[in-house]
């Protein structure tokens, strides 16, 4: 059948009507496409303030849990350098000092070290080969408490923060290695000098291994991301404003790192009635009373007289 021919008027009026649906066609597309940019938007504002949320959820999230083998602050070296395993320090938590038995062995021995104090260096320099066999046998059990008091000596690195938090991964991560570690970072070849950038992570990690250390992911990653900083700022402020965790009753720590003291008792040691804080590194306390060079000698001396005072109680006992 042959198609109907459309008048002219027929055809304006079907023109128009094209016209007419072209038109709420685009209405419609332009609708849709400011339905979809608004829903965009929307999205992208939830999602910035999901953004914001979740930095200030971070910021004010406390500190997470210290590392593995330090809940008291410090990591302990026993026999055959081995460290004694405890948790981690819990968000919140206090630190408590270990619990020790000083009426025998193995004689209780605490030290505060920051890794870039000079005197730290001479003192593992002085009396780190001695220590070792005293620890290894058995003899002392050693904790170590890392402190960062000189991070502003190290020209904007926080080398004190990084060489403790290095030394804190291990302890967590690879405990075997750790007591080696701490040896090398104050060991004359590797210890920095005071006011220089201190060695970078990547050296730090060079100290791990040459302790023993895998320098596996997971441990770049621990040093990288300075995972316990706030950790080793807490043991700071514990030691430093505080006061020194396991002294024994009564006892006093000296006033300041003078080098030599005045003979009268009052004038050269805290006060009794005030927390009994660390004023200079190293920091040294045998079975809870500070040793002192200028007032107690050597060492090692020291060391076999508490160690021989100890053992002829007990067998006095026996």
């Amino acid at each position: 059948m042959a198609e109907q021919k459309l008048t002219k008027n027929q055809r304006r009026e079907q023109a128009r009507e094209q016209a007419r649906l072209a038109r709420e066609a685009e209405k419609k597309r332009e609708k849709r496409n400011r339905l979809f940019l608004q829903g965009g938007v929307v999205l992208g504002v939830l999602a910035i303030l999901a953004v914001v949320a979740l930095i200030l959820t971070q910021s004010m999230k406390p500190a997470g849990p210290g590392p593995e083998n330090m809940a008291s602050g410090g990591v302990t070296f026993t026999k055959d350098l081995k460290v004694v395993p405890t948790a981690g320090l819990a968000e919140g938590a206090n630190r408590k000092a270990p619990a020790v038995d000083r009426s025998k062995l193995p004689l209780d021995m605490t030290l505060f070290v920051d890794y870039m104090c000079p005197a730290c260096g001479n003192f593992e320099q002085t009396y780190g080969t001695m220590l070792e066999p005293f620890v290894g046998s058995g003899d002392v059990n050693l904790t170590v408490y890392p402190i960062n008091f000189l991070d502003a000596s190290s020209m904007g690195t926080e080398y004190s923060t990084r060489a403790a938090n290095l030394v804190s991964c291990v302890v967590d991560q690879q405990p075997d290695a750790a007591f080696k570690l701490h040896n090398l970072l104050l060991s004359e070849a590797v210890q920095p000098e005071e006011g220089t950038t201190g060695l970078t992570d990547d050296q730090l990690l060079e100290q791990a291994k040459a302790a023993g250390a895998d320098v596996n992911t997971e441990l770049k990653q621990c040093v990288k991301d300075k995972r316990y900083a706030d950790f080793i700022d807490g043991n700071t402020k514990q030691a430093l404003e505080v006061g020194v965790l396991g002294l024994a009753d009564g006892a006093r720590l000296v006033r300041a790192s003078q080098t030599q003291l005045s003979g009268k008792e009052e004038s050269d040691l805290q006060p009794a009635d005030q927390p009994q804080r660390v004023v200079s590194t190293p920091t040294v306390i045998v079975n809870g009373q500070q040793w002192y060079s200028p007032r107690d000698g050597d060492l090692q001396n020291y060391l076999l007289k508490i160690k021989g005072e100890v053992e002829g109680t007990n067998s006095k006992k026996s």
